[in-house]
């Protein structure tokens, strides 16, 4: 290791991206011991010297995300009193993105709320991929980098790519994302229009863009519970494209009956991040690009 090298660190919420990104930048992943006192409480310690030098914590904000925040905040925190010079967080996920406006009376902002725990760990420097509201940038005190892996899951579908294949958004929501990818494979576009029923029940009324006997590629910034792709989905067969679905997406949280619903649909490939960390043993074929490359380009100097 170089005097100048960052000191790498991950928590328990990202150890795939942790190993690939200390490949990425050459650099040994420092260990971090954690363990649970018997009422629950978290407890860790940092055994590797931090005094004058860089230390970036690597920690996606995902599932229990409270949980993994307070385990970032206490990386922070050890790190900052060992002697640390400098702190930088690279937190793939966010966590309550999705919570950046208020829709009713009673409710919080938890973005900003998620934002400003985050100025507690003394970061110099925030980085985090595809958020899935940007508006959430000007919630932090701190400097926020937000990158994309776009250019990445463009590179891993471009061998599935033919001239039938079209992008589609499956809501409104994913219009930018889905032109920006169709720009990137050299491919039209279409998008459908979602309304949400409840947290995990969408109805699609509606579609713009000719798929009529192409290949769909379904792209967006997160899978959570699937519902949103299931009814993009049936309303695609009814549309008549061909049955051989690409679903691509930076946050593959997979949470819920989401499993179970992508098993159902006609899925030749899901394609997503290591910004989640990766499961084994689903019942699809899923292909993981990982973000090292991306976040160590934003790292060096």
């Amino acid at each position: 290791m170089r005097p100048m090298d960052p000191l790498l660190l991950t928590g328990t919420a990202s150890p795939h991206l942790g190993r690939e990104l200390a490949l990425a930048l050459g650099v040994p992943l420092a260990d971090c011991h954690f363990e649970r006192f018997p009422d629950g409480e978290m407890h860790l310690e940092v055994p590797a010297s931090v005094r004058g030098r860089t230390v970036v914590l690597v920690q996606s904000l995902t599932p229990p995300a409270g949980e993994h925040l307070l385990e970032l905040l206490l990386m922070a925190d050890a790190c900052w009193r060992a002697g640390a010079a400098r702190l930088e967080a690279v937190v793939p996920y966010l966590g309550y993105a999705r919570q950046d406006r208020r829709a009713r009376p009673g409710e919080p902002l938890g973005g900003r709320l998620v934002a400003d725990m985050l100025s507690q760990g003394r970061f110099a420097r925030v980085l985090v991929v595809d958020l899935h509201s940007p508006a959430l940038e000007g919630c932090f005190d701190s400097p926020l980098e937000h990158l994309t892996a776009l250019p990445l899951l463009a590179d891993a579908l471009l061998p599935r790519v033919s001239d039938t294949s079209v992008v589609v958004a499956p809501d409104l929501g994913a219009v930018k994302r889905a032109e920006a990818l169709a720009r990137l494979l050299g491919r039209p576009w279409a998008v459908i229009h979602k309304v949400r029923l409840s947290g995990d029940q969408v109805h699609a009324s509606g579609l713009m863009g000719e798929v009529r006997g192409k290949r769909p590629i379904l792209v967006d910034d997160m899978v959570s519970t699937g519902g949103t792709l299931v009814a993009a989905a049936g309303t695609l067969r009814d549309a008549g494209c061909a049955d051989d679905l690409t679903v691509v997406t930076t946050h593959a949280l997979l949470v819920g009956p989401a499993v179970e619903r992508l098993r159902t649909m006609p899925l030749g490939q899901l394609v997503s991040t290591d910004s989640v960390e990766p499961r084994s043993g689903l019942p699809i074929e899923h292909r993981v690009v990982t973000l090292a490359p991306l976040v160590a380009r934003a790292l060096r100097p």
